[in-house]
């Protein structure tokens, strides 16, 4: 109950005054029946924007963390992501992706729908970045239709790192259902979930017009997050040496 009065009196409202959201392809989004909607992720708003204008309800993978943090602030965190349809994921350790997929499985083992971001993580520079395979697991191991969707201005409302969205008009994609039903059977190959997950992100790319990066965005992100401190290291070391200590100080 709490996730439609979310969704249509309190986040909902105010997610279309901030975006004043453009929606294409809504007529794409299947009235009933378990689909997955695929998309790019640009940005924390995200993950409220695309639920408050389905008419369905979605629920999404969300990493565990959002849903651990300390204290009062912490529970409350959790109690909002959990009333807005999202589901924890353990995103560490080996056995993550396995975690993740059974979690999708039984949503879409109800016949619901279930929001998936194939990159595995937001975009830190607005491109779009190589897809999981566990999006292609989950669609041939129920068989369900993917839907895949393009975020077109988040990036730019809420980048990484802002707290508050700024005033921007956005559009949210849908494109025509993927079929895989020709791969029935074949969910343990690991040629045809690369290519099935290849095909998705290259439908999302159709949609939204991003630069596309064939690797992961996690791995980027960490190389360019160890190059930026290795360049302040560097840096730190060249003024220590600039300055050398006097002797007898």
């Amino acid at each position: 109950m709490f996730y439609y009065v979310l969704k249509y009196v309190l986040l909902g409202p105010l997610l279309r005054l901030v975006f004043r959201p453009r929606i294409e392809g809504l007529e794409h989004i299947p009235e009933d029946g378990a689909a997955i909607v695929a998309g790019n992720h640009l940005s924390f708003s995200d993950h409220f924007l695309m639920p408050a204008v389905l008419k369905r309800r979605i629920t999404f993978l969300a990493k565990a963390e959002y849903f651990t943090g300390p204290g009062v602030k912490g529970r409350l965190t959790a109690a909002f992501f959990h009333s807005a349809g999202q589901i924890p994921v353990d995103r560490s350790g080996k056995e993550a992706g396995q975690a993740a997929i059974r979690e999708g499985l039984g949503v879409l083992g109800k016949g619901e729908l279930l929001g998936i971001y194939p990159e595995g993580t937001r975009s830190h520079d607005g491109r779009l970045y190589k897809g999981k395979v566990g999006v292609a697991a989950m669609a041939l191991k129920a068989q369900a239709p993917v839907i895949p969707c393009a975020m077109i201005g988040t990036f730019e409302a809420q980048p990484p790192g802002q707290k508050l969205p700024r005033f921007r008009r956005v559009t949210i994609r849908f494109g025509e259902p993927l079929d895989f039903s020709r791969y029935e059977g074949m969910d343990g190959e690991k040629a045809v979930l690369r290519a099935v997950t290849d095909e998705i992100m290259y439908a999302i790319l159709g949609l939204s017009d991003q630069e596309y990066v064939d690797r992961y965005a996690a791995v980027v992100k960490a190389e360019e997050q160890a190059e930026a401190q290795a360049e302040k290291e560097r840096r730190a070391g060249s003024g220590n040496r600039r300055f050398p200590k006097l002797p007898g100080r």
